[in-house]
């Protein structure tokens, strides 16, 4: 019940809730959405429920799937895991117990190290206090744009081990950005055939802002019409800064 991921950031994906639907401009070119109506038309289980036509869509109906929260008691070598590549956890469709029994389950298997992203921090921040955090959960937001600066806001002042951001799409400047209390950023442009250029002016005041508070930086992609279509390098260099993980119990 998880796969393999060709996100560089990541090694595994877990999936126990699928489904979203559209919040903010990052999302307008959703892989998820269009992987999910490929899904849906092979016929995978999990994606048979159809979301809303004007958020969502074919296969993209927020849905809980408890038959798969025990999957990484099955894997016995310590994994980065990615929690949700195919939804949101914080999605308000998403019930609070479920998110707890997500949570129990991370701090069962200690062994693994779990990236959480949400783009709804606002109900993230509502809802820190009823969870318990463990230590191997690293929580993250989106932040395609200057709109959405308001997510690191939120995402300071919950008590995770690792706060990071996922700058991706980024299809904006994040100016004056505040790296105080966070640990980590991704940064990676879009792709697909609908991409939107990334300025490299963007990045570099992104990757500087890190330099100089000290934050491990991750360059995933310049994109294009296929997520390698633009490489990798940043000025002659790749960047794959990361927290350091903790060490296996």
């Amino acid at each position: 019940m998880s796969a393999m991921s060709r996100i560089e950031w990541t090694e595994t994906t877990w999936n126990p809730t699928t489904g979203c639907d559209r919040v903010s401009a990052g999302c307008d070119n959703c892989y998820a959405l269009t992987l999910a109506k490929r899904l849906k038309a092979m016929g995978v289980p999990k994606y048979q429920n159809d979301g809303d036509p004007r958020t969502s869509g074919p296969g993209f109906a927020v849905t809980a799937h408890a038959d798969v929260l025990r999957a990484p008691h099955e894997w016995p070598s310590p994994r980065l895991v990615f929690v949700n590549s195919m939804s949101d956890l914080f999605h308000a469709k998403v019930p609070l117990a479920f998110v707890r029994d997500v949570f129990e389950v991370m701090r069962e298997t200690p062994r693994h190290t779990y990236q959480v992203l949400t783009k709804r921090s606002r109900r993230l921040l509502r809802v820190a206090d009823k969870l318990i955090w463990p230590p191997n959960l690293w929580m993250g937001v989106s932040v395609e744009d200057q709109a959405a600066m308001h997510r690191i806001d939120d995402l300071r002042q919950v008590p995770a081990a690792v706060r990071f951001l996922s700058c991706e799409p980024l299809i904006g400047p994040l100016k004056d950005l505040d790296l105080a209390g966070i640990q980590w950023v991704i940064v990676g442009g879009e792709s697909g055939p609908r991409y939107r250029f990334v300025d490299p002016t963007w990045v570099r005041d992104i990757r500087d802002a890190c330099d100089d508070a000290g934050v491990p930086f991750f360059f995933k992609q310049w994109g294009g019409r296929s997520p390698k279509a633009g490489g990798r390098m940043l000025d002659g260099r790749l960047h794959d800064g990361m927290p350091v993980r903790r060490p296996v119990p």
